[in-house]
């Protein structure tokens, strides 16, 4: 149980690095990745919540409906309460100062973290379901907290550490949620489900509807992300 936390976690920091590869592609060419990997991200999210999260939520507490909701007005209270919300695109200019930046992705991370223990806590199957859905979430986040971090003035090799030590504050959030978390999981759950929702109707799916020039194409590969989700549970339940 803990080594699939911590690798799950790890696995998870690495993503951090990610923002390095952008230097690679033309402006247009990683508008046009990143257009794809939101709408799967929204995809993998509403999934996850919907398919597996919500689901389980209901066989562990009475609440969960009540619990789901508070993770939606929950996260929506952290992101007021940094003044910092997720942006994907490459040229933002909701970004608030970049240590604001660190800090943020830092405390989300860290509520990463306890989701993903929570949910291994439960079952394997749950956990690296979450685990997929979290990272499809992060690569874009982090590529676009990367070229941010460049264009405030830090320098492409300070950039990318930290933006992994940003990441990397989910392996404390497995750890604490590891030893801490049992309790807990009934409340974490429903709550990561809302969550989820939350920063997938709010934060990706807005952001596909201004920058997308390939509705369909974008539509297509949103329902893919969901189909992944629903075919994780068929098969693993089969």
């Amino acid at each position: 149980m803990l080594w699939e936390i911590l690798l799950a976690v790890t696995v998870d920091s690495l993503v951090g690095l990610v923002g390095v590869f952008s230097f690679f592609f033309s402006t247009g060419q990683l508008k046009r990745m990143m257009s794809g990997l939101v709408a799967f991200a929204a995809g993998t999210m509403i999934g996850g919540a919907f398919i597996h999260l919500i689901p389980e939520s209901f066989e562990l507490t009475p609440f969960a409906g009540e619990l789901v909701a508070l993770g939606f007005i929950g996260f929506f209270a952290i992101e007021r309460v940094i003044h910092w919300r997720h942006c994907h695109n490459i040229e933002c200019d909701k970004h608030p100062i970049t240590l604001l930046i660190i800090i943020g992705d830092g405390v989300h991370n860290i509520i990463d973290g306890l989701v993903i223990a929570s949910t291994f806590l439960v079952n394997s199957v749950l956990g690296w379901t979450t685990t997929l859905a979290v990272i499809l979430h992060e690569v874009p986040q982090e590529i676009g907290n990367f070229v941010v971090l460049v264009h405030g003035g830090f320098s492409k090799w300070r950039a990318a550490a930290w933006t992994f030590l940003s990441q990397a504050t989910c392996i404390l959030g497995g750890l604490v949620g590891y030893f801490f978390g049992s309790g807990l999981k009934a409340f974490l759950i429903p709550f990561a489900a809302g969550g989820f929702i939350y920063i997938a109707a709010v934060d990706l799916l807005p952001e596909i509807h201004v920058d997308s020039d390939h509705p369909v194409r974008v539509f297509l590969t949103f329902l893919l992300g969901i189909l992944t989700m629903q075919a994780i549970k068929l098969f693993f339940h089969a």
